[in-house]
């Protein structure tokens, strides 16, 4: 196909939906009472507004996954876990912070594959005290040895400021760019490796 003729011909839906990014919004908490649900659909409307990728919620806990080396890893849900994040180009973390640093289910989960993450792209949002701040900073250094690109614009929403009693989210809206900003990055590094996988 020619260079005009690439620029002049209509892609099918099909064709654009194939060349989309698949982006998962991965909730890094399974405690009762967690407010990640709140933070990953507050993304996702903000994410699907864009209409630059497909972005999907992706809930650790419905994979009930059982705790690294105490079973013989055939459980269903590790299979599935594993295929989901296979169908993925990049991510987005929803990350709660609990004592500095993540959950131990997010931690959990993050073990719980390899190759899957490998070459892909992830941005995060944090909440927390201090924005979850310092829970991000340790997923970095995870997401580096999983061979995960993290990019560096990174919404913190506090719990003081953008939740009210500390448990319905209301967000301020200083956060819309930070979100948009980090969703374009997720995007262009997700394409971009693409090429390695």
């Amino acid at each position: 196909m020619s260079f005009f003729t690439k620029i002049f011909t209509k892609q099918s839906k099909e064709e654009v939906k194939m060349n989309t990014m698949n982006i998962g919004i991965i909730l890094g908490s399974t405690r009762e009472g967690r407010v990640s649900p709140q933070v990953g659909e507050w993304l996702k409307g903000i994410a699907d507004k864009r209409g630059d990728a497909n972005y999907e919620i992706i809930d650790i806990a419905e994979f009930q996954l059982p705790f690294m080396g105490t079973t013989d890893g055939t459980e269903p849900g590790i299979a599935a876990w594993n295929e989901k994040l296979a169908s993925l180009d990049g991510f987005v973390f929803v990350v709660a912070e609990y004592n500095h640093s993540i959950s131990g289910a997010l931690k959990n989960a993050l073990d719980l594959a390899r190759e899957a993450w490998n070459n892909k792209a992830a941005g995060i949002v944090s909440y927390g005290s201090t924005g979850g701040a310092r829970a991000a900073e340790h997923l970095r250094g995870i997401m580096g040895e999983l061979m995960i690109a993290d990019v560096r614009t990174h919404p913190t929403l506090s719990l003081f400021t953008d939740f009210e009693n500390g448990s319905v989210l209301k967000p301020q809206d200083l956060h819309l760019d930070n979100v948009n900003l980090m969703l374009d990055q997720v995007n262009a590094w997700s394409g971009a490796l693409k090429t390695l996988r």
